[in-house]
């Protein structure tokens, strides 16, 4: 072994023993899944966190993937306020994305890798007990009145059983979640990933939640990373207009997660090689870390 994994060894083993039997919550966004060579090289780092005895829970959208399937199919995506629209036919699509293809080539690299993962969503042993969004008013963004949206078949979490999550943790098992939710009726409600993972990270108190992403974490105006953060500090760039756009329900998420008892929240690129791994078990990190303001 030469002087350079020495070192990276020897770096790691305090943060391998301090995270064992901990539980992390990690969140793949849909443009890591959309490339394999991606995918594969993130799920290597996950299923190493699993090995050296941390609990791995991952969370998985795929909005990416069910824009494309719609349109080959020829519904045509309604977003709005970035938020997708879910009438009967979308429904169909995201469930056979999230709780299919992509929660299943999640799976096989996974495999791959050594690790033992179950695809679930959470319908499954009812982890996920949604509502359905109630219809709400919204400025339309081309004549600037306000109108009536009704999302559909979309759901906002109610409560969280995590018996299910917690036997196959228990079992050593990385479960691979489908942002999918139900109700009481047996409706099956499209629920935002990001808040999943937030959500389940807060019941299962989590030590670590991964928003893993396509840039490298919160940047600055000049682009420049910033590697650590806390609540306070972020809504000061929010109304600084530095986090904007789709980093700002992300910072959000990360907050209210920091609020409900998860140690800390990181937000990664999951397109460059070892940014998990270098987020956990490094000094420097990869991404922007989010930490409670000090009391």
């Amino acid at each position: 072994m030469n002087h350079e994994h020495l070192g990276l060894l020897r770096q790691a083993l305090p943060y391998i023993n301090r995270f064992k039997n901990k539980t992390f919550v990690v969140k793949i966004g849909g443009e890591i899944a959309d490339d394999e060579k991606t995918l594969h090289s993130f799920c290597e780092e996950v299923a190493l966190l699993s090995q050296v005895g941390i609990h791995v829970v991952v969370v998985h959208g795929g909005g990416k993937q069910a824009t494309q399937l719609s349109k080959q199919l020829g519904i045509e995506p309604k977003m709005i306020e970035g938020r997708r629209v879910t009438d009967e036919k979308t429904l169909d699509v995201v469930m056979m994305v999230f709780a299919g293809t992509i929660n299943t080539e999640i799976l096989a690299a996974l495999r791959e890798y050594g690790a033992e993962a179950v695809g679930i969503s959470g319908v499954d042993g009812g982890i996920l007990n949604a509502v359905k969004r109630p219809p709400k008013n919204v400025v339309n963004e081309k004549t600037g009145e306000e109108e009536m949206v009704d999302y559909g078949h979309v759901g906002d979490i109610h409560s969280i059983d995590p018996k299910l999550l917690v036997t196959l943790l228990n079992a050593d098992f990385v479960p691979v979640m489908a942002s999918l939710g139900g109700d009481d009726d047996g409706n099956i409600l499209n629920i935002n990933a990001d808040t999943v993972a937030a959500e389940i990270a807060s019941t299962l108190k989590a030590e670590k939640l991964f928003l893993v992403t396509d840039v490298d974490g919160i940047l600055r105006a000049d682009k420049t990373l910033i590697s650590r953060v806390t609540p306070k500090e972020i809504d000061r760039l929010v109304a600084e207009g530095v986090i904007k756009g789709g980093m700002i329900p992300k910072a959000a998420s990360a907050v209210e997660a920091l609020k409900d008892g998860v140690g800390f929240v990181h937000i990664i690129s999951g397109k460059k090689p070892s940014t998990l791994l270098a987020e956990v078990f490094t000094d420097v990190g990869s991404g922007t870390m989010i930490y409670r303001d000090p009391a």
